[in-house]
């Protein structure tokens, strides 16, 4: 490699890195109440989306219903599901994003049993795992380039019970594009 693409490089990576601090981005200001699910952007990727606190007390939305689209999540986000929190979350994201879904263990009899996507050409839902004690993730990669809504389910039944898994949660995911300039 010639050393004026290093030069580029690390410039490029510079310029990445500040446009992560700047206005309107990082994850200073105080998260939205309006959801239960909580949203931890990686350090990785800045995203613009209020990380929530760590701790006992209830978890904190990922953006508001009607987020515009600078506090979307990029790069990588994590939901945390626990139980008592709403059944329904919206998640607005970039294209490319991969949301880490953790389903934390069921209080009622039943487990979870699967996630499900609504619009596959846009979010595929992979790796699925059910832990020992009942905790279910699930790697939601959105599309590389498109925009779009997805709705993606977290199916739960009993297990000594016949019939059907059913809906237990649901996540609006929104895949929001980048702005082209020209």
């Amino acid at each position: 490699m010639r050393w004026w693409s290093g030069a580029w490089m690390i410039a490029g990576i510079v310029v990445l890195a500040a446009c992560g601090t700047s206005a309107g981005g990082g994850s200073t200001g105080p998260a939205s109440s309006s959801g239960s699910s909580s949203a931890r952007p990686s350090a990785t990727a800045p995203t613009g989306a209020p990380a929530s606190p760590s701790g006992p007390g209830p978890s904190k939305s990922a953006t508001a219903p009607s987020a515009p689209a600078g506090h979307c999540a990029a790069g990588h986000a994590e939901i945390s599901v626990a139980p008592g929190d709403a059944v329904a979350q919206r998640l607005c994201v970039r294209p490319g994003t991969v949301v880490s879904l953790v389903l934390r263990p069921r209080t009622d009899d039943k487990r979870w049993e699967g996630v499900n996507t609504s619009a596959p050409a846009l979010v595929v839902a992979s790796g699925w795992r059910l832990d020992a004690d009942g905790t279910a993730h699930a790697a939601l990669r959105c599309a590389g380039t498109r925009g779009g809504e997805a709705v993606v389910t977290a199916l739960a039944k009993a297990p000594d019970v016949a019939g059907a898994a059913r809906t237990a949660f649901t996540l609006h995911v929104s895949v929001v594009p980048y702005t082209t300039q020209g």
